[in-house]
């Protein structure tokens, strides 16, 4: 199984400071927060970065992301389509394969078919804008109660919906928990449909009072992860694994050190890497 530095967990460095933070650490893959990149492409090509990424010895896996893409003003989702299309072409260029997508907010007066409707419609559309660059997506459901797509078991039926190859699941621990999503949700999954795997833990804390400042490293919380991972093995997912860590203390600290200890945590929670003990993770 590869393991990702997600650019969430290592906040406020910039990218190259990611980049080789991830390579130090013996990191195989990259999840490119957005706004670090749109800096990065300030001064610098995409060329650059592909460049820079090869040097580093990792690869890039995803772009994170694009934002509420669902239950928006024509004016707003004009704009997400834009950005969709700014952000395939990049990720076509640097070789990175995913772009993620999460779900808008929840209406007021939202039914279930309506919120089925919506994502079908929007992730198709946007599907057809990323498959010009062969680049997928990745539709992240959040666990919040404000979020139009909470549970792993929604997600799943509007991507079962959509249909296509190049639109599939991320499943986010803190969000899997905080949200109820059900383990049998794990079970009905194909494999080849979920894309990106957020790992992360959490404070023992009330479900309405966990945010994503809440956050910890793998192991330090109460988040079932060693159960995901048994349910994860039952369907076969074996690809990668991405450290996500909305943690503000974190952000402080030396980001070297960060991606360090985030990846060692995520080993040894999982079992992969030199806690690998049979298996196929």
């Amino acid at each position: 199984m590869k393991i990702a530095l997600n650019g969430a967990t290592t906040m406020h460095a910039n990218l190259s400071t990611d980049i080789q933070a991830a390579s130090r650490a013996g990191f195989d893959l990259l999840e490119i927060w957005s706004a670090k990149l749109y800096k990065y492409l300030e001064s610098k090509t995409p060329a650059d970065l592909k460049a820079e990424i090869e040097a580093a010895g990792i690869a890039p896996y995803s772009i994170n992301s694009i934002e509420h893409i669902t239950f928006r003003s024509d004016a707003e989702y004009a704009a997400i389509k834009e950005e969709c299309r700014t952000l395939s072409r990049i990720a076509a260029e640097i070789g990175c394969p995913y772009i993620v997508v999460v779900p808008g907010k929840l209406p007021a007066d939202a039914t279930k078919e309506a919120i089925i409707d919506e994502s079908v419609r929007v992730l198709t559309e946007l599907s057809d804008i990323a498959g010009e660059h062969g680049v997928s997506l990745a539709f992240e459901f959040l666990g919040q109660t404000d979020c139009s797509v909470q549970t792993l078991d929604l997600c799943n039926e509007i991507v079962e919906k959509v249909g296509r190859d190049n639109v599939g699941n991320v499943i986010d621990s803190f969000h899997f928990y905080a949200g109820n999503s059900t383990f049998e949700a794990i079970d009905r999954m194909d494999p080849k449909k979920l894309f990106i795997f957020h790992i992360n833990d959490a404070e023992d804390l009330p479900k309405e009072q966990l945010t994503d400042a809440k956050r910890l490293y793998p192991g330090l919380g109460i988040l079932p992860l060693t159960k995901m991972k048994e349910h994860f093995d039952a369907i076969g997912y074996n690809k990668m694994v991405s450290i996500e860590i909305f943690r503000p203390e974190y952000w402080e600290h030396d980001p070297f050190e960060v991606a360090e200890r985030a990846k060692a945590a995520t080993e040894e929670v999982l079992g992969i890497g030199k806690h690998a003990a049979g298996g196929t993770w």
